[in-house]
């Protein structure tokens, strides 16, 4: 039976994709990425009915939490955990963590503690299904680009911290950061945390550097170490002592960063300072 040349381009592609995943670095980074964000997307179709019979409710993070728990296993990703004993407070609190990349969603769903949303831009509210899912989860947004309306919305949130206990998590160095170390904190978080007089808690992931890189186009499996640090009481403070509360949570953050990082890769340079 003759072959028509779609048909021999089909066969050819076959051949050709497994070959360039098991041959080259970058292929196998973006088929991994590209697959990454795809489950996600698909995972999000499947949470929404589940979500939307509760309606919008921080509850809902509990089913976006369990269907996102498993994606660490398909990368071969291993976690390992310390202080979680530090979330045990009757109290909200004010999560903080570094940014390093979209993997970070596999941590944040490893460790979220009970009621607890993050903030996020508010342009992920509009991206289809995951941004239903987000919403029906509870997750806050805020327009980064006005900031009187993530003013607003701080404030709003700080009162709905106290009435319905919910912890937030917020990433304050504010975007990605894929220099192995951490950017400058935004001050939003501490606001708030003075703002509700809750704890900051900090939470710390190690550099994904010995198994992913953007730059280098690599990806392949590791292991990460998240710490929670001990909480951090605002209870007394006013806006004043926020620039002091940001730079020390900065401080403690960049120094657990360094030690848990220097445990995965004991020959790794230090960061450069920021």
């Amino acid at each position: 039976m003759e072959l028509s040349l779609s048909q021999w381009a089909l066969a050819l592609l076959l051949l050709a994709v497994p070959l360039l995943y098991e041959c080259s670095a970058t292929f196998r980074y973006f088929c991994k990425m590209g697959f990454y964000n795809g489950w996600i997307l698909t995972l999000a179709v499947l949470v929404i009915p589940l979500c939307a019979l509760r309606g919008r409710s921080v509850g809902n993070m509990k089913i976006i939490r369990f269907m996102l728990h498993h994606v660490k296993y398909l990368y071969g990703i291993r976690i390992e955990v310390r202080g979680l004993e530090h979330f045990n407070l009757p109290e909200p609190f004010v999560v903080v963590s570094n940014h390093q990349s979209s993997l970070d969603l596999l941590g944040m769903m490893e460790v979220l503690p009970d009621r607890c949303v993050p903030i996020a831009k508010k342009e992920l509210m509009y991206m289809g299904s995951v941004g239903l899912a987000c919403w029906l989860g509870g997750i806050i947004f805020i327009n980064r680009k006005k900031t009187d309306d993530a003013i607003g919305v701080m404030s709003e949130t700080a009162q709905t911290m106290l009435r319905d206990n919910v912890r937030v998590w917020v990433f304050p160095e504010g975007t990605r950061n894929h220099n192995g170390s951490m950017l400058p904190f935004k001050r939003g978080a501490f606001h708030l945390a003075v703002q509700a007089q809750v704890p900051v808690i900090p939470i710390v992931m190690s550099s994904y550097h010995d198994f992913y890189s953007k730059k280098e186009r690599r990806f392949t499996t590791g292991r990460c170490l998240i710490r929670v640090l001990a909480p951090m009481p605002t209870r007394g403070l006013g806006p004043e002592a926020v620039p002091e509360l940001t730079e020390r949570v900065r401080q403690a953050m960049l120094e657990a960063f360094d030690s848990l990082s220097g445990e995965l890769s004991p020959g790794r340079d230090p960061p450069a300072p920021q």
